[in-house]
């Protein structure tokens, strides 16, 4: 047993786990495999790239802990029943248990670092293009907004057809679909998808039939001045929340039935699944879907069909209630971006004969924009816990 530290208290075995009591009065109970496999030390995990060396899954279920000792007020001497030993700061044992929210109390929340949002927003979220070029500071701050409100208007993209490369390029690498990277969304004669012609769109999320989704929509404006055109845009969380608040029922619904998406054309056939609430491992929202164009729920019991088109009635409504929804419009040079999980989007409709609404859009996979967003930051505050 040590004497009192910075951090911990006192550290002990207690039928083969490690117990640490710290300063704070909290304890925590170390399980001997879930510590052994996560040792930060050469022989477990690579220092380079945190990758684990040893085969986990090879260690004995039997495994304990034998004997623990504190040589010095910040280190933990630890020694297992198979003789292999170890010494680890208390420090890296207060981190490594990332705390679990409880389900209940997360239950239906978005994460606590995204900001809700709706008609009454006010200043949008901004960046400007020749910024983001000279400084990456920049990037990590207008990636970090784009994750806070789940969009981010950048200004100053080239209007060219390759135009909103120079935004993707300080980000990384673009998705490519069968309709290739970079593509158009104006109106033409025999339209292959509704975003092609005219008419105005409902609220939507992109791709719900792709698996995974593209996480994040860049829509880069070219032209815009036809009559109408303008683009809606509403916080699926926020909306979300408010279902669960109106009618936890249909909340509860629309996160347990699975609709299916399809998407067919002369060269692609794209099917995928998923609820049109998402709830992450935690309880907490992951991912929004609605996508009328393409959505086809199964033939299930009558009353699981009741219930579920009531919900997706009131889960409609709120999508394009004027309390909840930004309607502005886009110049060119503007650029768009859309978290595809959290954002959903739509269009008013327009006329041809009173100008021209050339947009062009790329995807971004999630995982790409989101380790943009980890490694600025880190860099930014070096000490910072991923």
């Amino acid at each position: 047993m040590a004497e009192a530290t910075r951090l911990a208290k006192t550290a002990s075995v207690k039928d083969g786990t490690l117990v640490m009591d710290w300063q704070d009065g909290r304890q925590q109970v170390f399980h001997p495999l879930w510590l052994r496999e996560r040792l930060p030390v050469d022989d477990i995990l690579d220092a380079r790239t945190g990758q684990r060396l040893i085969e986990a899954a090879e260690l004995p279920l039997d495994l304990k802990l034998s004997t623990c000792a504190m040589p010095a007020e910040d280190r933990v001497a630890l020694t297992f029943s198979d003789a292999f030993q170890a010494t680890v700061t208390a420090d890296w044992l207060h981190r490594v248990v990332r705390p679990l929210p409880a389900r209940q109390a997360s239950y239906g929340q978005a994460s606590p670092d995204l900001q809700l949002w709706g008609h009454d927003l006010g200043t949008r979220p901004e960046a400007d293009l020749p910024q983001l070029q000279r400084d990456e500071a920049a990037v990590g701050e207008m990636l970090q907004g784009l994750h806070r409100y789940g969009f981010m208007i950048v200004h100053n993209v080239p209007v060219e057809m390759e135009g909103a490369m120079a935004l993707t390029n300080c980000i990384g690498p673009i998705r490519i679909t069968n309709w290739g990277g970079l593509a158009d969304v104006k109106a033409i004669p025999k339209a292959y998808d509704l975003t092609m012609t005219t008419r105005g769109l409902e609220q939507h999320a992109d791709n719900p039939y792709r698996t995974p989704v593209p996480g994040y929509i860049f829509l880069h404006c070219l032209r815009n001045d036809a009559e109408g055109g303008e683009s809606v845009i509403v916080d699926g969380f926020r909306v979300a929340r408010e279902l669960q608040v109106r009618d936890p029922e249909a909340f509860e619904t629309l996160t347990t039935v699975r609709p299916r998406f399809r998407y067919a054309d002369n060269t692609a056939i794209l099917e995928s699944d998923g609820p049109l609430i998402e709830l992450d491992g935690d309880g907490r929202l992951h991912q929004v879907r609605y996508s009328n164009r393409t959505e086809m729920v199964d033939h299930l019991p009558l009353d699981m069909l009741d219930r579920y088109y009531k919900a997706r009635q009131l889960y409609f409504q709120l999508l394009n209630d004027p309390a909840l929804t930004l309607t502005f419009k886009l110049g060119p040079g503007d650029c768009m971006i859309m978290d595809n999980y959290r954002l959903l989007h739509g269009r008013k409709g327009f006329k041809l004969d009173t100008g021209m609404r050339h947009m062009r859009q790329c995807y971004m996979d999630r995982d790409t924009v989101g380790s943009k967003r980890k490694v600025l930051a880190r860099q930014a505050r070096p000490l910072a816990a991923e």
